[in-house]
């Protein structure tokens, strides 16, 4: 009985304390339309560059570059954020600039070198 009264009230306690939710910022993973600040943006831009570094599909000396600029564009499917990254010591001329796009709510839709 003693077993069942424990049980009972850690069951009450879990589902009726408020809920815990993640910080919007760690995860970069945000659900709605409401637009993210800039701040949330170039911190996710800055996340998924520094994964594609340690994913070995960008050279390591891309980890210490700062974003150029974040601005909004007109995307496929309407305004998005963009971010650039450039990177002077990068070894392909053609690949000194990295531009990582996200929805407005802040999540990574795309990365490349084009721009596009």
């Amino acid at each position: 009985m003693k077993r069942i009264a424990i049980a009972i009230s850690s069951f009450a306690a879990l589902t009726m304390s408020a809920p815990v939710l993640a910080d919007q910022g760690s995860s970069c993973h945000f659900h709605g339309s409401t637009p993210a600040k800039e701040e949330t943006v170039l911190n996710c831009a800055a996340q998924r560059k520094d994964a594609l570094v340690s994913s070995g599909k960008l050279d390591a000396t891309w980890k210490g570059v700062k974003q150029d600029k974040a601005e909004q564009v007109d995307g496929r499917k309407g305004k998005e954020w963009k971010v650039t990254f450039k990177n002077p010591v990068a070894a392909d001329k053609d690949k000194q600039t990295l531009y990582v796009f996200l929805s407005l709510p802040g999540n990574v839709i795309a990365a490349n070198h084009t721009g596009k």
